[in-house]
């Protein structure tokens, strides 16, 4: 069995390997971060600016934004799927966390099936969209919205890690998928509590102001 001690968002921790995966977190603060630097699953020393700590934080931070989303959450189908993305980010962030090399646990092809699978079954309840709409609706239609715009972040710090390290590609594709559910679970969440969606009208703008040779209205133009 091999043991690796690393520190992961300030908290020291045990992973045991291969037989079996231990958290154990024996210390809130450490001091090592003080310099700026953090240390992977593998010991390796790195900066807390490093690219690969930047994507696994920025799991860490939509995983506490999904957290407020659910406080005095009634919806149950809702909140048993955040909860169950919430330990799912967990994997995402130890895979992001370790290089390929090491033995963590890994996102797979399944996680997204699933997370796929929940999207059909969600939009059933929803007419298409014809429009862009406005981030909003209810407290937790816009902390949804929110975490998808976070979520979206989430992947692109994965992409520009993918650029000089290796990754699980399952990742990159589970936080893609992410923000998809996300979108849809904010327009559910809204139309279940019958706040209305508002259209974005930029769409209309655009094709008033290209009637008109992108010059506007009359009466606004100075």
């Amino acid at each position: 069995m091999k043991t690796h001690h690393v520190v992961t968002n300030k908290f020291v921790t045990t992973w045991l390997f291969p037989e079996e995966t231990v958290l154990r977190i024996t210390r809130v603060y450490t001091k090592s971060g003080d310099g700026g630097e953090t240390s992977l699953v593998d010991g390796s020393r790195v900066s807390k600016a490093d690219p690969r700590v930047a994507a696994y934080g920025d799991v860490d931070e939509l995983n506490s934004l999904l957290g407020i989303a659910r406080v005095g959450l009634a919806d149950q189908q809702l909140n048993d799927a955040l909860g169950k993305i919430q330990n799912e980010l967990f994997i995402v962030g130890a895979d992001l966390a370790s290089p390929l090399e090491i033995q963590v646990p890994r996102v797979e092809e399944g996680h997204v099936a699933e997370m796929e699978r929940l999207i059909d079954l969600l939009l059933e309840e929803m007419e298409p969209l014809r429009e862009f709409i406005l981030p909003g609706g209810t407290r937790l239609g816009a902390t949804l919205h929110l975490a998808r715009a976070v979520a979206r972040r989430a992947e692109r710090s994965v992409i520009a890690l993918a650029a000089g390290s290796g990754i699980n590609k399952h990742a990159l594709i589970y936080l893609n998928r992410l923000s998809d559910l996300l979108f849809v679970m904010a327009r559910v969440a809204n139309k279940r509590s019958g706040a209305k969606e508002e259209s974005a009208n930029f769409s209309e703008r655009w094709k008033k102001d290209k009637g008109t040779g992108g010059q506007g209205d009359k009466e606004t133009r100075g």
